[in-house]
């Protein structure tokens, strides 16, 4: 006896269960029985069903056991959609336990929405490590009857209210309808899902779709007053499913000269209507041998080499994953092998990404095979390829002199090998994948073939894969993205503080692989996010420190380190062999404020070549472009790693010496017409300074921490002006001697800082020094022992010295009288 709720029908003549076919019906919306399938025949008394009337359906194929699935249409209270398509896991399983071990072929007839529970039916059967996926197999035809896979009108999309009014009347669901309206995108999307394993190699699903071609009759008095005032006279009368909406793209379809409520009633044998059906399931019997031993005789199965498990810690990135999932399938390109490149810094989590994608694709589209190829070095390369030529049982592929890379790529162009998603993880090196001996050379095509890419490099990227919208860049996380991983490895306590976990994530810049590094060093210390940021703040060599840590990840490398700054510096590596400029402004920059950076600070080197060397920062995301033209940051975190890699290999005091040196060069004396200019250099030169070992360093140019003091000075900052001229003053005693020119010239900007700063007694005493050196080696007369008299009676003015001062002010006009003339600028001022 058939389970509860798949019912044979068993006509006059009783079937044996070694019969050669089974054909399941299942109805459609607003009935709760099989009675759905009936039709009361004119001139015979009683209800009979085209499926077990012995003149009807019975009769043309006495070979196959018929059943009905029957399924509450009504109950639709709490999750309707939900609830709809909740049938298609009962259903597989009647239809499972009603088969026993026979393993015969299946035909399914599915009216209106039996049809959407049958298509999710499929889905869940097509799914990885499925129970029920040799329904799916067993499968060799399937006929529907006006179902409605885009609603009731496809040109309006949904209006599904018109669909559900029109075949329940006064009993339509208003949850329903609301709830078809909501998750209309989320049902396109499991129909979308269906047609594709619908055209898989290894399924290829024989399909039949029917429509409408009556109009229905929308009576006012069957509807709701609700309803009655939505519809207007002119849509009375109204086709339920379209054509467009009844038929998927590429099968066959046919319409029927009925009403979508009578698709699937039929007045008798030689009913129109009944033998356009009745000849569409006969094809399908006749033709199941060959369907069973085509989808037999495929060859191979699907293929799985992934050297990682799922990263169950794997958070966020969603719309990153929808717009891969979208593009990257197989299918999604039948006439292109198709190319897609996820770009980002190192750290960022494109090879996570790529991992996760993987498994998605796994899941939804089961006949497609994945590959991973670590395209690290040459050797990672060919072994990936060569374990993926045993799998395929490609033949030679473990001779010794094999070319293992050539003998695969041929294997995976072949269309017979069916689909595969290839995925090339860190496709860093210019070099190695692009140089005479390309191992892109050794890249497949096949139509059934999609190939993913992870590189840091864009400029990698776009020989690849081509245009920009096959390139998807992954950033840094979102906040929530990031708080939601550094929670998947500790315990609540450890984020007590939310305050210090925010400003940890940002001191972190929300990267991936910092994250989990800290993560993996608070856990292992069980410390909190609060005691981490103090040692990540206390100074730039703790910091270094914490992010050159190695850490345990079982879903990277294990042959590869996985320190931030490890990861960071074999990019450095890649950089310096391709482009040796590159690596010299990378050095520069390090130095510098990490914000807006103008290029004209950079070394020049011609304009090509500068272009070209920013062209491969800006592609290795190490540096990003900023709105305004021509100037830059550079990412915080690569920047300290990059310092402490200088100290390693003892070139940060050479460098330090010549960004100081390119500094001094180019920045101008500072006064109002070049203001613009001095200012976007202040900040870098600052940062500079700051980063010297020594301050009193005697290679550091004076010139400029001069002129870092008047620019200070210019800006009302007398507090860092006074620092700048101090130091200048105290490395040219030191450099230059007490009595040299500029030794003066900076006693005198110390001096007028002090002032301004209303610290006349010191500023009075170094102008007197000043101006009993510039007596002694310029003289009396000269102009600049003149403007150190002029500044003393000025400072001695400040204190209330009125008498002295009007006497070095008279003595001042009377040298410069003599020197200058009466009518000399320097005289009348």
């Amino acid at each position: 006896m058939a389970p509860k709720g798949l019912r044979r029908i068993v006509p006059a003549h009783d079937v044996p269960d070694n019969t050669t076919i089974d054909i399941i019906a299942i109805h459609g919306l607003g009935t709760e029985s099989p009675r759905t399938w009936e039709f009361k025949k004119k001139g015979r008394g009683g209800v009979v069903s085209w499926l077990s009337d012995s003149d009807m359906l019975p009769a043309a194929l006495p070979e196959a056991r018929i059943f009905t699935y029957d399924w509450n249409a009504n109950y639709f209270k709490d999750a309707p959609v939900q609830t709809l398509l909740g049938h298609a896991d009962t259903l597989l399983k009647l239809v499972s336990e009603g088969r026993g071990s026979q393993r015969r072929p299946i035909i399914f007839v599915a009216s209106c929405f039996g049809g959407l529970i049958l298509a999710e039916a499929f889905n869940r059967a097509a799914q990885e490590g499925s129970d029920y996926r040799h329904i799916l197999l067993s499968t060799v035809g399937v006929v529907f009857l006006a179902t409605p896979f885009q609603g009731s009108d496809a040109a309006q999309q949904a209006r599904w209210q018109v669909l559900v009014a029109g075949i329940m009347g006064e009993q339509a669901s208003d949850q329903l309808i609301q709830d078809l309206e909501q998750k209309h995108d989320f049902v396109r999307q499991r129909i979308q899902k269906f047609t594709e394993i619908a055209n898989a190699e290894a399924v290829r699903l024989p399909l039949y779709c029917f429509f409408e071609m009556k109009k229905t009759e929308m009576l006012r008095r069957i509807l709701s007053r609700g309803w009655a005032k939505k519809l207007t006279e002119r849509v009375m009368k109204k086709i339920l499913v379209t054509e467009s909406s009844a038929c998927l793209h590429g099968f066959h379809r046919q319409g029927l000269d009925a009403t979508h409520s009578g698709m699937n009633k039929f007045e008798g044998p030689e009913c129109p209507n009944f033998k356009l059906v009745k000849d569409a399931i006969k094809q399908f019997a006749e033709n199941a041998p060959a369907v069973l031993t085509r989808r037999k005789n495929l060859p191979g199965k699907r293929h799985w080499i992934v050297p990682f498990g799922r990263n169950k810690e794997f958070v966020g990135r969603e719309k990153i994953l929808q717009d891969l999932l979208e593009r990257i399938h197989p299918s999604a390109d039948k006439d292109d092998c198709q190319r897609t490149a996820i770009e980002g810094l190192g750290g960022v989590g494109k090879t996570q990404v790529a991992l996760e994608v993987a498994f998605r694709v796994s899941n939804e589209h089961p006949n497609c095979s994945v590959f991973w190829v670590p395209a690290v070095d040459v050797t990672s390369f060919e072994n990936a390829y060569r374990a993926i030529g045993q799998q395929l049982k490609v033949p030679g592929i473990d001779e010794v002199k094999a070319d293992v890379k050539a003998l695969v790529k041929t294997a995976l162009s072949r269309e017979s090998t069916g689909s595969w998603l290839l995925i090339i993880d860190n496709a860093d090196d210019r070099k190695l994948l692009l140089s005479d001996t390309a191992l892109t050379d050794y890249l497949p095509f096949s139509r059934k073939g999609s190939i993913l890419f992870t590189t840091r490099n864009h400029e990698v990227a776009v020989k690849l894969v081509g245009p920009k919208s096959h390139i998807i860049s992954v950033e840094e996380m979102s906040r929530d993205e990031a708080f939601k991983l550094l929670q998947k490895g500790l315990k609540g306590d450890q984020m007590r503080d939310t305050a210090s976990t925010v400003a940890l994530l940002e001191f972190l810049t929300n990267l991936p692989l910092a994250i989990q590094q800290a993560s993996a060093y608070m856990a292992e210390k069980q410390i909190s996010t609060t005691q981490y940021l103090g040692l990540c703040k206390s100074s730039d060599e703790d910091m270094i420190e914490l992010l050159s840590r190695d850490f345990e990840d079982r879903h990277r490398y294990q042959s590869i380190q996985n320190p931030v700054a490890i990861t960071w510096l074999i990019s450095f590596r890649h950089i310096s062999d391709h482009d040796p400029l590159a690596a010299d402004y990378l050095r520069f920059m390090c130095f510098l404020a990490g914000k807006d950076i103008p290029q004209s600070l950079l070394p020049p080197a011609g304009r090509l070549r500068t272009v070209d060397a920013i062209g491969t920062l800006k592609a290795y995301a190490f540096i990003s472009e900023r709105k305004e033209p021509d100037t830059y940051d550079i990412h915080r975190l690569v920047q300290i790693s990059m310092l402490r890699w200088l100290a390693q290999k003892g070139e940060r005091k050479e460098w330090t010496a010549k960004v100081l040196q390119r500094l001094d060069n180019v920045f101008p004396d500072p006064d109002h017409g070049n203001r613009e200019v001095w200012m976007s250099y202040l900040p870098h030169t600052q940062h500079v300074l700051e980063l010297r070992e020594r301050a009193d360093d005697e290679e550091a140019p004076t010139d400029l921490l001069s002129k870092m003091g008047q620019s200070f000075y210019n800006l009302g900052k007398y507090k860092e002006a006074k620092q700048m001229h101090r130091q200048t003053l105290q490395l040219r005693e030191k450099v230059l001697g007490k009595e040299h020119p500029d030794t003066l010239i900076s006693m005198n900007n110390l001096a007028i800082v002090l002032k301004s700063q209303g610290q006349y007694e010191e500023a009075e005493q170094i102008h007197r020094q000043e101006l009993q050196l510039c007596e002694k080696v310029l003289g009396k007369e000269h102009p600049d022992t003149l403007i150190s008299m002029n500044n003393l009676a000025s400072v001695l003015k400040s204190q209330g010295k009125y008498e002295e001062a009007k006497q070095i002010h008279r003595q001042t006009l009377q040298l410069r009288e003599k020197v200058l003339g009466k009518e000399h600028p320097g005289t009348l001022e």
